[in-house]
């Protein structure tokens, strides 16, 4: 797209992050729409549906090949039907409070990392996000294994897709729940993010900004490590510190 630089009032063609709808059926029956950056939009849709309690089996573009689009074989149905998402919320449209709270189990994985190990995780994330670096306009989230492999890297236009593409990349590999990994996300740490990481079993979730007060309580109920302002080797620990080792 063309921008005008200023000062200087320079006019040159700039790369930005693409930002479309998707809507997402399940068993036939739209259910949502998400405002995302297209790609891994089966992933997306398989995240979403899990991290939101309905127990997906598989995800593909529907019979009618209607674009943007992508058709779920679910075994639930959702609370609240057809709620709408942006790309900078991912809780909105939800038809009461208590859709919000998808049930999660606690998480009691005994997964214990060093302290330099989580310090450098955000650093490895920034590195593998091609797509930010073209636009600088996306959200990330990584999985990595507990020794600090980068296993998968999503971006988006909306934080929490980029976290469900990435939870619904482990479905489709199998590694649910995961006990033995560590989610890292770009950003700062919502409530949204600590749910969906909580249902999937993640014990550990890292993020280069703040957590929310909502975040730290969800956190602290289901058992998972929050890790915050995680950047030039510092780690604020405000759940489960005892995961975390020196």
């Amino acid at each position: 797209m063309d921008v005008v630089r200023l000062p200087g009032a320079h006019s040159e063609r700039d790369a930005v992050a693409v930002e479309e709808p998707l809507e997402i059926r399940i068993n036939g029956e739209p259910i949502a729409v998400t405002m995302r950056t297209p790609g891994d939009d089966e992933e997306l849709a398989l995240g979403f549906c899990l991290t939101e309690g309905l127990a997906p089996r598989s995800a593909a573009p529907p019979s009618d090949l209607a674009a943007n689009t992508v058709e779920v074989v679910a075994d639930r149905r959702p609370v609240a039907r057809n709620f709408y998402t942006t790309s900078s919320c991912g809780v909105c449209g939800k038809g009461a409070l208590e859709a919000v709270a998808v049930e999660a189990a606690h998480v009691n994985a005994e997964l214990r990392v060093a302290a330099a190990l989580v310090s450098g995780l955000p650093e490895q994330l920034r590195a593998a996000q091609a797509a930010f670096a073209a636009t600088g306009g996306l959200h990330a989230t990584g999985l990595f294994s507990a020794s600090g492999d980068l296993l998968c890297v999503r971006e988006d236009v909306g934080r929490h897709n980029a976290m469900d593409k990435v939870v619904g990349w482990a479905f489709g590999e199998g590694m649910l729940p995961l006990e033995e990994a560590i989610l890292c996300v770009s950003g700062r740490l919502s409530f949204e993010l600590v749910q969906k990481a909580a249902v999937a079993g993640c014990p550990l979730l890292v993020a280069v900004g703040a957590p929310s007060s909502l975040a730290v309580e969800l956190a602290a109920d289901r058992g998972v490590t929050l890790c915050g302002f995680v950047r030039d080797g510092r780690v604020n620990v405000y759940t489960e510190p005892w995961r975390i080792t020196e």
